[in-house]
């Protein structure tokens, strides 16, 4: 008997010891929960990065996070544009299920002072990661708009959508932004826009000297209200389009602007001091951390560090400063013994810009091997972007993925890692990546990929896993101007509708696993499949469409045109100039 009571004894005082030093299940959820940083580039290319092919533009930081982590090879932007593109990698959703996408040519956040954005009912995961007792930040760019009826209601607001702290700009970068640089911003129309004040202000000064010459027998009231009319018209753009600088360039510190316009030569070093301190600030805590570069999109804002060194120009010179930045994020974490508890994700919200130059100077991306570019729903180019994943311990490195992937899927794979609970009141189009990236699945969860240009579906991609073929068919295209050139270089973007674009009836169709560059489609001659995988996928299409249910246009006119009362300003409107960081 004393034995037993020995041996009881001694299973179990180590037994109650152990309970009572085990940490609670909160505690251990919360030590569980790993640190997420997501980077995410503007407008690069996937043929940009060194890993993924390309020998002139020295990218060491990026290749060694696919080195010690995963790479994906097929990863893709939910839509060919920045805001489309946010909009589906913040909520997990095509972009048209919020009405982040566009019924006409205006397929961005146009102005700060415009009403459309990200709507508030839309859940991201920085919400969900906020209530899991994440600390949220979102460093850089956001382009999701900012008020929605009034200068401060900030409704649009990433303080309004999850995230704790913001710094950067509540717009994106453009080269109106640079005094010296050639104004970008809605080039064409502003040039009609001089054309038509112009002719009316000739019409007016030929009727007055027809006036006083006798010529013309026209009453001095009509030649009033024809200047009156001039002036009003003059006015009622100008006040816009000619202080762009000043509207849309500007730098925020959550909903107080630090910088009105921006200075353009400390933005880089102002961007990369914040994210550094948020990380330092928030170590003992699970934290979420979004950077949101304002690398690589035109102007190239570079520092003089960085000039010169690329053998790719400018745009070079610019990625290379980036890459740099996402060394210097990731020393940070490294010395602050966070690399096994964080998550580091690097992608681009779509492909490089091919058609932006100025005169032999090429500014835009490079997509590699892949057809089309920025701007482009269907085309590989336009949204094939690089994928990486890094989280030491947890996944394998030098792992390679080839399974169709998309920017939506960090939505559940973030908030699954948080300990979160997706959304059960809506359609989630992402899928969680982590069975995929531990080795735990074989296969993406996505059989279909619909690929938009605004509202429009231009290509759907099938994987049929069972085969290993991963079909695409076209069903628009953009008419590419010069014929052959490979993009809209009359236009500057392709168009997604209208006389800019062809239809395909049969579409087109290509298999990406033998022919990634889309160079030869296939017909009904060519491949004996063709009818039953057309058929599969008007079906997908079909089936699509009914899971769509109409929202508020966020892109239409009225929300994308300038409203006075809703600029945000750092004065007394329209006398807004600030420089808080200068002050500082």
């Amino acid at each position: 008997a004393s034995f037993l009571l020995y041996f009881r004894t001694s299973l179990v005082t180590p037994l109650i010891f152990g309970l009572l030093l085990q940490p609670s299940l909160t505690q251990l959820s919360t030590i569980t929960k790993p640190n997420i940083v997501l980077l995410m580039a503007d407008d690069l290319g996937i043929g940009d990065v060194g890993c993924y092919g390309n020998n002139t533009i020295r990218t060491p930081n990026i290749d060694g996070l696919a080195k010690e982590g995963v790479k994906l090879t097929q990863h893709i932007a939910a839509a060919p544009l920045c805001t489309p593109s946010r909009a589906a990698f913040l909520t997990g959703r095509y972009p048209i299920r919020s009405g982040m996408d566009a019924t006409s040519n205006y397929r961005v956040i146009f102005w700060n002072g415009g009403s459309g954005g990200l709507p508030p009912n839309e859940t991201t995961f920085a919400k969900i990661l906020q209530q899991q007792g994440y600390r949220t930040g979102l460093i850089g760019k956001w382009h999701q708009g900012v008020n929605c009826e009034s200068r401060n209601d900030h409704c649009h607001h990433p303080l309004n959508h999850g995230f704790d702290y913001f710094y950067g700009m509540p717009f994106t970068l453009i080269s109106d932004c640079q005094p010296t640089e050639t104004p970008e911003m809605d080039r064409g129309f502003r040039r009609k826009l001089w054309l038509y004040t112009q002719m009316i202000c000739l019409l007016t000064l030929t009727a007055a000297l027809g006036r006083l010459t006798g010529l013309i027998s026209v009453c001095w009231k009509t030649l009033a209200c024809l200047a009156g009319f001039s002036l009003l018209f003059f006015v009622s753009w100008f006040s816009s389009y000619g202080f762009v600088r000043y509207w849309n360039c500007i730098m925020m510190r959550n909903h107080d602007i630090t910088e009105q316009p921006m200075v353009t030569e400390r933005s880089t070093s102002l961007i990369l001091r914040e994210s550094i301190s948020f990380i330092e600030r928030n170590r003992h805590k699970p934290f979420l951390l979004f950077l949101s570069f304002l690398h690589s999109h035109t102007p190239l804002l570079t520092t003089e560090k960085f000039l010169g060194r690329s053998k790719h120009g400018l745009y070079g010179d610019n990625v290379e400063e980036m890459d740099w930045m996402v060394g210097k994020v990731l020393d940070t974490i490294d010395k602050e013994g966070l690399k096994n508890t964080t998550l580091v994700y690097f992608a681009s919200d779509h492909g490089g810009w091919l058609e932006r130059q100025e005169g032999k100077r090429q500014l835009g991306g490079w997509n590699g091997i892949y057809r089309g570019g920025k701007a482009m729903g269907g085309w590989e180019g336009g949204i094939r972007v690089p994928g990486i994943f890094r989280w030491s311990g947890v996944l394998s490195a030098g792992k390679v993925i080839n399974e169709p992937t998309s920017l939506m899927d960090i939505y559940p794979t973030v908030v699954q890692l948080a300990g979160g609970i997706l959304p059960q009141d809506r359609v989630i189009d992402g899928r969680d990546l982590m069975p995929l990236l531990q080795g735990a699945a074989e296969h993406s969860e996505h059989e279909f990929l619909f690929h938009y240009c605004g509202i429009h579906i231009h290509a759907v991609r099938w994987h049929q896993k069972d085969s290993g073929a991963i079909w695409k068919a076209h069903y628009m295209t953009p008419v590419f101007r010069p014929l052959g050139s490979g993009g809209c270089y009359d236009r500057g973007f392709c168009p997604c509708f209208g006389e800019g674009v062809n239809h395909h009836n049969p579409p087109l169709l290509f298999d990406l696993s033998r022919d990634p560059s889309e160079a030869k489609p296939l017909s009904a001659d060519t491949e004996p499949l063709f009818d039953t995988v057309i058929s599969k996928i008007g079906r997908a299409i079909e089936e699509h469409h009914r899971t769509l249910t109409p929202v508020p246009q966020q892109l239409s006119v009225y929300n994308v045109v300038w409203k006075p009362w809703l600029q945000p300003c750092c004065g007394a409107f329209p006398f807004c100039w600030c420089d808080k960081e200068g002050d500082n």
